[in-house]
């Protein structure tokens, strides 16, 4: 496969998963703020400056923030190049030079979605059309993973695609934790008796990542920080989490070159060494400095990507 077809498919597997993410995050935030159970989880712009940081591209440093603005820029704007419409346009870009090499049904669904989300009337969803467009990114998101699995042949190509995929989703579900974690903080700085453990926010946390259902099941309570974490972090039995996105990235990364595992220097020893500090870290060790966990993981997957940038996408 050309270096310049595998970056292509890579990054609209990364594409695909940012949009989804972006999208639940910006749902949950808005929808779920109505009825919070505190004043600042309620307070309109507490949500909006967490949307801006969310998704980048946004000026966040005004203290009155337009939600007409900055929702508008967050979805729909093609001048922020981290939108969610400009996510579904590079994804459908990626895919149009890798055209011969994706299945037809493939391709016509992120065709028809890119339609949707170029067409998307603007005056609707400034008045009233968040919902509808959200739901529909996240529910045609998972109809183009659905139609990956099951229309394209298992090989290097459906591999490259899938580390893209689950690169992009622990990089996302990363940075979610790290926005609502800031978000807790804030929500709790005049309360006392350590609030932190049982604050709405953690609830927020599980629904941006698609995990809430899933977490009372597992845990039969409603969620705390401790089984937040656990579930989104270290849990392997989560499809959310991010051991469960390093085992698929080991998966599929090793089918691509088997011979590059041994090497200290391959991306792929850099996934597996990091597969493995997680799968024998605890959620309590995680408790104790979640900042700086957060960013060493996500600092340690820029250099995984860099270094799958300079193995197998060099131009």
């Amino acid at each position: 496969m050309l270096a310049r077809i595998a970056n292509n498919l890579f990054w609209m597997g990364r594409y695909i998963e940012r949009a989804e993410h972006l999208a639940r995050f910006i749902n949950v935030n808005y929808f779920s703020s109505l009825d919070a159970p505190d004043k600042l989880s309620r307070d309109r712009q507490f949500v909006l400056h967490s949307i801006c940081e969310m998704v980048g591209g946004i000026e966040c440093d005004k203290k009155n923030l337009v939600e007409e603005e900055v929702l508008f820029n967050a979805v729909l704007n093609p001048e922020n190049p981290n939108s969610i419409l400009n996510c579904v346009k590079y994804a459908r870009e990626n895919a149009n030079t890798s055209r011969d090499l994706v299945s037809s049904e493939l391709y016509e669904a992120l065709n028809k979605f890119y339609h949707f989300v170029m067409n998307y009337p603007k005056d609707y969803f400034k008045q009233r059309g968040l919902h509808d467009f959200t739901s529909h990114v996240t529910n045609q998101t998972s109809v183009l993973k659905g139609k990956m699995r099951s229309t394209l042949l298992h090989d290097d190509i459906y591999s490259i695609i899938k580390v893209g995929i689950n690169m992009e989703r622990a990089t996302q579900v990363t940075r979610i934790i790290k926005a609502k974690y800031e978000d807790v903080e804030q929500t709790v700085e005049k309360k006392k008796k350590n609030p932190m453990k049982n604050s709405f926010e953690w609830i927020t946390l599980l629904k941006c990542a698609g995990a809430y259902d899933l977490n009372r099941r597992l845990y039969k309570k409603t969620p705390t920080q401790l089984t937040a974490l656990e579930f989104l972090i270290v849990n392997p039995h989560c499809t959310k989490s991010v051991i469960y996105s390093l085992h698929q990235m080991s998966k599929y990364i090793n089918r691509l070159d088997p011979a590059k595992v041994s090497s200290k220097e391959s991306a792929a020893f850099l996934i597996n060494k990091m597969h493995c500090d997680y799968k024998y870290k605890t959620v309590e060790e995680v408790e104790g400095d979640v900042k700086g966990f957060i960013n060493q993981t996500l600092s340690t997957l820029v250099q995984i990507g860099t270094k799958l940038e300079n193995e197998y996408f060099y131009l």
